[in-house]
């Protein structure tokens, strides 16, 4: 017996050490990430209320309950026992309250959290999803915006049906320059308005009226007399789609005043603690390819309107008053990474934290979010390359985060990531210093040669950083040396860097991206006859572009692209917005300047296998604008496939599985033309 107890203890032994060994990321592991997301401090700082996000394997989509967690780490416990998908935590000001939004198969319910006893009730039942969840300063109110439907326009009468026929339904019939979305396909005729609800439950009441959107942020005046919000409640509003202006409505009797007239988009206001000064986002519109957001200041009549954050030549986001009124908080990007700042109202700016994001799983990409509490108390969600958004804490400004939660380190601890570089380099087009990050295989040795993949952003007003993420870690664990670059254009270096691509997009931007390649040749990370490419958006735009232009990538990979900008202009769900702010005139005016910057122009060039990849339900890149080039490379006999993925829209790896299908149909495609390490 003793024989077969140390048997089994050993073969017990070897296995456990067996499992315990690391080993690089795998696809699978995308389902079994977590991480945090809308971090709610409580007004006195000691505990933190978040969502936190996991994947549903079975469900195949991203779900998050609210947790409660002591800001040293410690009592970390799901708030309620509910089921559903919970989401928007918004503590009372007296914080002895929580109020939230709680989802299910029946819809989406407002409910309430008493922090002494841990009850929970629902609040509301109503008939659209609550949006922009807001406390009254008293406590005694609740502020939201949801849908208003109005009935669809009827263009014909048609006779009746005989009883039992089975003809075609009604024809779907709209007059909306703006109809459909990407990700939520139509748009149900209607309106966005405020409604207020009493805290302890009963009736909701509409406080705004008119056909018009009424929706975004909302902010009580300090006596809760009024509601501010941002919006276009001018004549022409659905063409003047660039406009914004601040209002506030009576809650009382629903009369509007008018707070900003400028032409362009100010918005997201927030009063102070005293009531006396309203903080705004915004900026002049110049009709650019890229203008920073700038934070103004003025007071609630209206009056002193002035710009707060002028010397800090960067976007600014997520805007939240000191309470005491002596400044603001907000989010900006900066050079691959987002941080929290704070400027007072002599417009002097610092920084109290960095790495905020991780909260965009698949590449990446800037995101995040934050709160403080009264006594100044910061907590974010932080990231790093080595694992997706945690907690973290910053006690008083100067202090270095407290990370107080490791929601992946029970997958992470045991695998091998490969390790992220940042790299800077010169272009050739004017001299500037590009930014970009190298993702070395796990187990790297310099003395082997590695293929190189480059993978380029979308957007392309838009960044990537030193970020966690699941699909540059995959194609490293599959043996790729993986750059990508920041080219000009990205967001975080400024406006006049950001503006560089207007009326030159795709342009200088592929030069900043080639020049980061022959870098990586010149440090010995890359070799010229192992160069692969890809990209995906404004990345696919970029990747149709550089193998149009040359023949140096053994293969690409071109995801929901662009290729016609005439086509796309006039499909695309946002089709009325890129006249003007990308080139100048509509594409009828300017057919050849648009045909110029279109990828399908140099096809004619491309010798590159390449793969065309595509959502089925992509509407801001549709379908036909990946199948122009499939079909063009088919007829020039290019080796090339078109993968379409199924029940995807523009976000191709929204859904974890498709996630997966996007980087394994990617990695397929690229090893048919990899050679021996």
């Amino acid at each position: 017996m003793r024989t077969v107890t140390s048997v089994l203890f050993i073969g017990l032994l070897a296995l456990s050490t067996l499992y315990s060994q690391t080993k690089p990321f795998e696809a699978l592991d995308v389902f079994q990430l977590q991480y945090a997301s809308d971090p709610q401090i409580h007004p006195e700082g000691n505990t933190v209320v978040y969502r936190r996000m996991r994947f549903d394997i079975l469900k195949d989509r991203a779900v998050g309950d609210l947790w409660i967690l002591n800001t040293d780490g410690s009592g970390h416990q799901k708030l309620t026992p509910l089921e559903g998908s919970e989401s928007s935590p918004r503590w009372s000001p007296s914080g002895d309250r929580l109020a939230f939004v709680r989802s299910t198969e029946e819809g989406s319910e407002i409910y309430m959290y008493w922090r002494a006893g841990g009850k929970v009730a629902r609040l509301t039942q109503l008939p659209f999803s609550p949006a922009s969840l807001t406390w009254s300063p008293n406590g005694k109110q609740l502020a939201f915006s949801m849908h208003v439907p109005q009935p669809p326009p009827v263009l014909a009468k048609l006779p009746k049906a005989p009883k039992g026929a089975q003809w075609a339904g009604a024809p779907r019939v709209t007059d909306r320059l703006y109809h459909e979305a990407d990700g939520r396909g139509y748009i149900a005729p209607g309106f966005n308005h405020i409604f207020v609800i009493p805290a302890d439950g009963g009736a909701y009441r509409q406080v705004t009226a008119g056909n018009y959107h009424h929706r975004g942020r909302l902010s009580w005046s300090a006596n809760g007399g009024e509601i501010y919000f941002s919006g276009n409640r001018t004549e022409d509003w659905e063409y003047d789609f660039r406009n914004n202006e601040v209002y506030a409505v009576s809650v009382s009797d629903g009369t509007y005043r008018t707070l900003t007239s400028r032409y362009g988009p100010d918005q997201e206001p927030v009063v102070s603690p005293d009531g006396q000064w309203i903080a705004y986002r915004g900026y002049e519109e110049k009709t650019q390819a890229y203008q920073v957001t700038q934070l103004l200041l003025m007071r609630t009549d209206g009056s002193g309107q002035r710009v707060l954050t002028g010397s800090l030549d960067r976007s600014v986001g997520d805007l939240q008053w000191d309470s005491k009124g002596k400044g603001v908080y907000f989010t900006f990007d900066d050079a691959g990474n987002t941080k929290v700042g704070f400027v007072t109202l002599d417009g002097q700016v610092s920084t109290l934290a960095q790495n905020l994001g991780g909260t965009s799983i698949g590449r990446p990409y800037g995101g995040g979010s934050y709160s403080v509490s009264r006594g100044g108390r910061l907590t974010f969600t932080l990231t790093r390359p080595e694992h997706p958004a945690d907690l973290a804490i910053v006690d008083k400004p100067g202090q270095q985060p407290r990370r107080i939660t490791q929601l992946s380190e029970s997958l992470l601890a045991f695998r091998e990531l490969g390790k992220v570089e940042e790299v800077w380099y010169p272009s050739t087009v004017d001299g500037r210093n590009i930014q970009g990050w190298v993702v070395y295989p796990p187990g790297y040795d310099p003395a082997k040669n590695y293929p190189f993949l480059v993978e380029n952003h979308g957007g392309p007003i838009s960044n990537y950083g030193d970020r966690f993420s699941a699909e540059m870690q995959l194609y490293a664990a599959a043996g790729y040396v993986v750059f990508y670059p920041n080219p000009r254009g990205s967001t975080g270096y400024g406006e006049e860097f950001g503006n560089l691509l207007y009326n030159n997009y795709p342009g200088d931007d592929y030069q900043d991206v080639m020049d980061g390649v022959d870098y990586c040749i010149a440090r010995g990370i890359a070799r010229e006859d192992q160069l692969f490419v890809t990209g995906g958006s404004a990345g696919g735009i970029m990747t149709a572009w550089m193998v149009g232009k040359n023949n140096r990538f053994e293969a690409a990979v071109v995801a929901k692209p662009v290729v016609n900008w005439i086509s796309k202009t006039l499909v695309a769900d946002n089709y009325f917005y890129y006249a003007e702010n990308r080139y100048p005139g509509q594409p009828w005016e300017n057919v050849e300047n648009y045909w110029k910057f279109s990828p399908l122009s140099l096809v004619g060039n491309i010798q590159t296998p390449t793969l065309v990849m595509v959502g089925m339900n992509d509407l801001r890149t549709p379908p036909s604008e990946a199948k122009q080039l499939y079909h063009a490379l088919k007829l020039r006999k290019v080796e090339t496939a078109l993968v379409e993925i199924p029940e995807a829209s523009h976000g191709i790896a929204n859904r974890p599985s498709n996630l997966i299908s996007k980087v394994a149909h990617t990695l397929a495609w690229l090893e048919k033309y990899r050679t021996a390490d």
